[in-house]
């Protein structure tokens, strides 16, 4: 059999947690297309199905955008992708699966995101530029990393990471990304986030409420005995572009979900591990809090001494 190893690994410290981190991005490395393609496919159109009021929105001044973006991708995807997208313009399919517009209910069938959303695992967010700064505008949110899309949406940047420790309204990393943003012009960036979490639901909200609650009652989500069978590496990949046109940035987030046991069968599984707890064991109480982490910290990265350990 087999065996996939993590297709990113920023926990090797390339990509250190509660650090903006943006780095270039050549345009062919735009949208990641992997074996997962359809089963990812298949869980946003159950999403849409179920829950479309929780997982997408808009500002009805943004269709035009909405449409930037899914041409931007019919024109991307069956070029560099063609073993899985095929057509051109508003024609352009996934093989194997059948019209988007059977997938969406029908008060989103004339949303451009909303079937852009359903050709790519990424997920696809529009920042516009405001009086207030950069806010959200439009977004289809299937696999948030615990966050809300719907208390996020027509918020300003400082407002959305108001919750993460260190880059609140007036701090010097919003004032960082502010400018980041309005400095973008034609050449996309990348950077990468990770997070342990239990199970492997790509689907994974929380509200700044449970957000609250979680920091506050500090629950234990892995037992001794069960981290090696329940614990997963969350690794977010995300990327920024400028819309040529619109002048909006899309921001795309690509979910990877890997067993934390996986490591144990990489060729740097040393270096991997070592890394991985001394990143743990760096966070302070409020980050731990913000992760979800605080009552497993110590656990964890006693699993991940004993993998680094050499035989």
């Amino acid at each position: 059999m087999t065996i996939r190893q993590p297709t990113h690994t920023p926990y090797d410290g390339s990509s250190k947690l509660f650090t903006i981190g943006l780095k270039p991005l050549e345009l062919n490395r735009w949208i990641e297309v992997d074996h997962l393609l359809l089963p990812h496919l298949a869980e946003k159109r159950r999403l849409y199905a179920e829950i479309p009021e929780k997982i997408f929105v808009e500002e009805e001044e943004t269709r035009d955008a909405q449409q930037e973006v899914f041409d931007l991708l019919a024109g991307y995807l069956p070029a560099k992708h063609p073993e899985t997208h095929r057509g051109a313009g508003s024609d352009v399919e996934v093989v194997g699966l059948e019209s988007a517009s059977n997938a969406l209910p029908p008060e989103l069938n004339k949303a451009p995101l909303a079937h852009a959303s359903l050709l790519v695992q990424e997920d696809l967010i529009i920042m516009r530029r405001g009086d207030n700064g950069w806010r959200l505008a439009a977004g289809s949110l299937c696999f948030p990393s615990s966050w809300s899309l719907q208390e996020k949406f027509g918020k300003p940047l400082q407002q959305i990471h108001a919750p993460v420790p260190g880059f609140g309204p007036g701090t010097r990393p919003a004032d960082l990304i502010n400018r980041m943003f309005d400095g973008l012009q034609g050449q996309p960036v990348e950077r990468f986030n990770w997070s342990i979490q239990a199970g492997d639901a790509l689907y994974h909200p929380l509200s700044n409420g449970e957000r609250i609650d979680r920091a506050t009652n500090r629950p234990t989500r892995f037992s001794d005995g069960d981290i090696n069978a329940h614990a997963f590496i969350r690794v977010e990949r995300q990327t920024l572009r400028k819309l040529p046109v619109s002048r909006d940035i899309l921001f795309t987030i690509r979910i990877h979900l890997d067993p934390l046991a996986v490591l144990a069968r990489h060729p740097d599984k040393v270096a991997l591990a070592a890394s991985f707890a001394d990143q743990l064991n760096a966070l302070d109480q409020a980050q731990l809090d913000y992760k979800g982490l605080s009552a497993d910290r110590d656990r964890l990265v006693s699993y991940l001494a004993g993998m680094a350990m050499v035989a």
